[in-house]
């Protein structure tokens, strides 16, 4: 791509990032930790965000030097196929994760204004944080979006400091509430690494436009890192304290009013955009010619839709899903990219068999070590496993195996 693209450095990636991170959902999941206590909880989510944060910032840096979106970066190790395969995977977490955060919102500002003016508009809500995640994405990247997302993600600190207030003030006896023994650490874990996994096919669409590697690099690293073990934590707090990690009940009982709404509309707008915009990035790989931002708009619809009739009671078993999907596809990319130095997109290449396989083994590996409850978790290891396995493959066997029948080779 053209060099002229580049118009985002370390501010926009930073406020990018720490706004994705903001949201009631990313609060719900350090909420499920609950059962760990607070010491054990805080640490799984330091750790598994190490671990996840570090692959999303590899991961980046990928696109902000090829200049590439995050799918298109996986067609290196797998091939066009192996592309439409991820496409179509990535699509269906994106269109998820775009209706479950604008139910999660929906609900939480729901209880809000039910507090405040004595109506229950949970539909009315829905399609209201649906139709503001299409303006955002209307407004485009090159239209104002920039200053208008920057300007949320300053008001939305204001905001997060003083839930934060609210949730922390009795900290010393928080810290003391000890592990009921209901989840094991591996799990919550996952439960801390998943999230930022669930980003890993996004990153690019960004970074890609970056000025700088660094500025990219350190910019999404930080911004994500900060937000997400923030929210995380204050989920945690909360359910702890309040006995639900929805922390709407606790901003009406502290008289925050509009702020509370203001915290959960701006916040899951924020991070929605994301899902949708690159779930139109994802669906162009499939059907090139399409314009992302009205595709992206559509799956915005398709959201809100599957909102209106959606539950959150899956919500841990779709995070350990993103997982177990994403974290074995990512170590083959960063595997061959970065150690391998395979950093040449091959027209000619429709699918390589040998990582299509590997990736496989690691999804089913993942779920196998989910059930070993490894004091590690599940996700470090796969890694591992697959990373080792693939460059081992990679190297005494032909690493190229084509799923192509021209005839060229027919005549061969």
């Amino acid at each position: 791509m053209n060099r002229a693209i580049a118009t985002m450095d370390f501010k926009h990636f930073l406020f990018l990032w720490f706004g994705a991170a903001v949201s009631i959902a990313e609060i719900f999941a350090g909420g499920i930790l609950a059962p760990l206590g607070f010491t054990n909880g805080l640490s799984a989510i330091l750790v598994g965000h190490l671990v996840g944060v570090g692959m999303l910032v590899l991961c980046g840096i990928i696109g902000s030097r090829e200049r590439i979106s995050a799918i298109e970066s996986t067609r290196t190790s797998f091939g066009s196929y192996g592309v439409y395969l991820f496409s179509l995977l990535n699509v269906l977490q994106l269109v998820g994760w775009t209706a479950i955060m604008i139910l999660s919102a929906a609900k939480s500002a729901n209880e809000v204004t039910k507090v405040l003016w004595q109506k229950d508009q949970l539909v009315l809500w829905q399609l209201a944080i649906g139709g503001l995640i299409a303006l955002w994405i209307a407004l485009g990247r090159e239209g104002g979006w920039k200053k208008a997302n920057m300007a949320a993600v300053i008001l939305l600190i204001v905001l997060t400091l003083t839930l934060s207030g609210l949730v922390f003030k009795n900290i010393g006896s928080l810290s003391q509430i000890p592990a009921t023994g209901e989840m094991p650490f591996s799990a919550g874990l996952e439960l801390s690494v998943a999230m930022p996994l669930s980003w890993l096919p996004l990153i690019a669409d960004y970074t890609r436009y970056a000025r700088s590697t660094k500025s990219s690099a350190w910019g999404s690293g930080l911004g994500y890192f900060i937000g997400s073990c923030w929210m995380y934590i204050i989920g945690l707090g909360v359910a702890l304290t309040a006995g639900t990690a929805d922390p709407a009940s606790l901003m009406v009982a502290a008289n925050l009013g509009m702020a509370a709404l203001g915290i959960i509309i701006l916040a899951t707008v924020t991070t929605t955009f994301m899902d949708a915009y690159s779930a139109g990035v994802s669906f162009t790989s499939l059907c090139p010619g399409l314009n992302e931002k009205y595709i992206a708009l559509l799956m915005t619809v398709i959201g809100t839709i599957l909102a209106l009739i959606a539950d959150m009671e899956q919500y841990e078993s779709f995070l350990l899903a993103i997982g177990s999907v994403f974290a074995p596809l990512f170590a083959i990319v960063l595997t061959d990219y970065f150690w391998l130095k395979n950093r040449r997109i091959r027209p000619e290449l429709k699918a390589n068999l040998l990582a299509l396989a590997v990736w496989a083994g690691g999804v089913a590996l993942y779920y196998k070590f989910l059930s070993l409850e490894l004091a590690i978790g599940a996700t470090i290891p796969v890694i591992v496993v697959v990373s080792l396995l693939y460059a081992i493959l990679r190297r005494v066997t032909n690493p190229w195996i084509y799923c192509k029948l021209s005839q060229k080779h027919l005549n061969k």
